[in-house]
């Protein structure tokens, strides 16, 4: 949660520069906070800028056989490093091209979950716990295993959802392992699936198939959902978009509307600005709130940051720093938003402080951090 203040929050106006703050006024070391600029500028993620010309995503679909590394949406070729950090709001640096739209990856997720917490508010989910076959009807919860799976085993990654989704099997993400020093030797080797709830596994397929749940729900396409009541009221550009596969076209009241990705795995996926990221990510700093409108409810950011049972680590898809910590550099509180390449929105409520890297080498994250908290003065 944000400090209390007597002073009002700062909420960037639509369309508008945000409010630029020397590092002293924001409580950084002016020095520290420049070689932290620096450090992600010295640390370029490894891949490759031609994405969209190699037609590959690093470390997925390059390591999977046919036809399971098959992409399946637009891809573009990538930019450069590019980051801001924000107290209270207001900017205390930044570097890189922070008004590029670029390829987010996993970050998708993240903006899944929000909108899951709005279908909650809306009452088209009476409980995440309950079943979604409790509301939904529809083949890809239909058999005896999936009708046991939660809106929470989505959210958690601990669904142990079974079947094939646009052309990809569950089976694609089997012994999946994410994060520096992974070793994803046996991914995409069968293995028994366990009770719903009971096991973890970082995958995309399943996280699709959240997506496809809330399609469904919200009978719109789930950009329309989130420009309406987050991106357009927090002040976003309109230069975001959504991209579906090419075989991901759903049958709604007899109208053909995109399932989104919660990725980038397989192309498609959220192209977004690094200005775009940090205001939602100022969103959820400020407990869901903008300008005096609770956009997204109090209790639902809680939620997100909250330990799941199985995995402490992390939250409803979003990355927790307890647990077996993943970045010692950060403080216990800090709740991270991560997508493959590597990008990162990084919330720090105890520092009123918003950071959003883009292209860092997934290896040098928790060195980004470091440098960051130690130009906290």
């Amino acid at each position: 949660m944000p400090k209390d203040t007597d002073t009002p929050r700062y909420f960037p106006s639509a369309g508008g520069d945000w409010e630029t703050t020397d590092a002293a006024s924001a409580g950084f070391d002016a020095g520290r906070l420049a070689e932290a600029v620096a450090f992600a500028e010295g640390h370029e993620s490894p891949w490759p800028r031609d994405l969209g010309d190699r037609g590959e995503t690093p470390g997925l679909t390059e390591i999977e056989p046919e036809p399971w590394n098959a992409i399946l949406g637009p891809l573009k070729n990538r930019g450069g490093p590019a980051g801001v950090i924000m107290r209270g709001g207001r900017l205390a640096a930044h570097w890189g091209d922070p008004g590029r739209v670029d390829l987010t990856f996993s970050i998708a997720k993240s903006y899944l979950a929000v909108i899951t917490g709005l279908a909650l508010a809306d009452g088209l989910i009476g409980s995440i716990d309950d079943p979604v076959s409790k509301v939904l009807s529809i083949p890809e919860f239909a058999s005896d295993h999936n009708a046991k799976v939660t809106w929470r085993h989505l959210l958690t990654q601990t669904s142990e959802w079974q079947g094939t989704l646009f052309d990809k099997p569950d089976q694609v993400d089997h012994f999946r392992q994410v994060g520096a020093g992974s070793d994803n030797s046996k991914k995409g080797q069968l293995r028994e699936l366990q009770e719903p709830g009971s096991y973890w596994e970082y995958n995309d397929v399943r996280v699709n198939v959240l997506s496809l749940a809330l399609l469904h729900l919200y009978r719109r396409p789930l950009a329309d959902v989130v420009k309406d009541r987050i991106m357009d009221p927090i002040g976003a550009t309109d230069t975001w978009e959504w991209h579906a596969y090419s075989n991901a076209m759903v049958d709604i009241d007899g109208q053909s509307m995109p399932s989104v990705p919660g990725g980038t795995h397989w192309g498609g996926g959220l192209w977004i600005n690094t200005w775009d990221h940090a205001r939602f990510g100022h969103l959820l700093l400020n407990n869901g709130t903008w300008g005096g409108q609770q956009l997204v409810p109090a209790d639902w950011v809680k939620a997100l940051a909250t330990p799941s049972d199985v995995a402490p680590f992390y939250g409803l898809l979003w990355w927790l720093n307890n647990g077996p910590v993943e970045y010692q550099a950060a403080p216990a509180t800090s709740y991270f938003a991560l997508g493959a390449g590597s990008s990162i929105i990084w919330i720090e409520p105890s520092l009123d402080m918003v950071v959003v890297a883009r292209w860092i080498d997934q290896a040098h994250i928790n060195g980004l951090l470091g440098a960051v908290m130690a130009a906290v003065d």
